[in-house]
């Protein structure tokens, strides 16, 4: 045996290299299986940018942020919404000036009808039997003074039913009461003057009518 590590002696076989595989041939007769050909790779579908041809496309959001549908959401018809909270305007001041012109064309005229009734009953002559003085009222001074108080009371009490009604109506504050109080206080200076001469009239020919007999 030789050394491995030494060059070997002089004449000797060099040693053959590693046998390396050879492709085989077919056997003659047989046919070679085809050679597929490798198909062509999909061309990439192209869209449009979000904003259209020629706009430039709108920011892309972070990632994890909310995304929100382009044209917000539309309303469910047929839901539940909410009620207005505005609170509704009181109808007080309206119904105040009501009240009031209700007092100045009933309350008042009927007190004044009532004085003025007796008037014509203690003074049956009434205005006819005066001497230019006003002595001759003084058998029904009082109801002389009632029916000039319940005048001034119902003069007071329609113009303040006029203003508020008029305040009431501008602020929709009860409406439709302040037109109905305009109304009735504009009447009741009418009511009052047919009423008291009505009274006063009846009161003097009932008065007359016992003074004679």
């Amino acid at each position: 045996m030789t050394d491995p590590q030494l060059p070997p002696p002089p004449g000797a076989v060099p040693p053959l290299p590693p046998a390396t595989s050879v492709p085989q041939e077919p056997a003659s007769g047989a046919v070679p299986p085809p050679a597929y050909p490798s198909a062509p790779p999909a061309p990439l579908a192209t869209y449009p940018p979000a904003g259209g041809y020629g706009q430039p496309a709108p920011p892309a959001a972070p990632p994890g942020a909310y995304q929100v549908p382009v044209g917000g959401y539309a309303a469910p018809s047929g839901t539940y919404t909410a009620p207005d909270a505005a609170p509704k305007p009181s109808g007080f001041l309206g119904l105040l000036a009501l009240g009031l012109s209700i007092l100045a064309a009933v309350v008042m005229p009927i007190i004044g009808g009532v004085s003025a009734f007796e008037v014509g009953r203690r003074i049956p002559q009434g205005f006819s039997g005066s001497t230019g003085n006003l002595g001759f009222l003084s058998p029904a001074r009082d109801q002389v003074l009632w029916t000039e108080l319940s005048f001034w009371a119902g003069t007071v009490l329609g113009i303040a039913a006029i203003v508020l009604g008029i305040i009431a109506i501008r602020r929709k504050q009860g409406r439709g009461a302040g037109i109905a109080a305009l109304i009735v206080a504009v009447l009741g200076a009418i009511i009052f003057f047919v009423a008291v001469f009505t009274a006063f009239a009846v009161g003097g020919a009932a008065g007359y009518a016992t003074f004679t007999t």
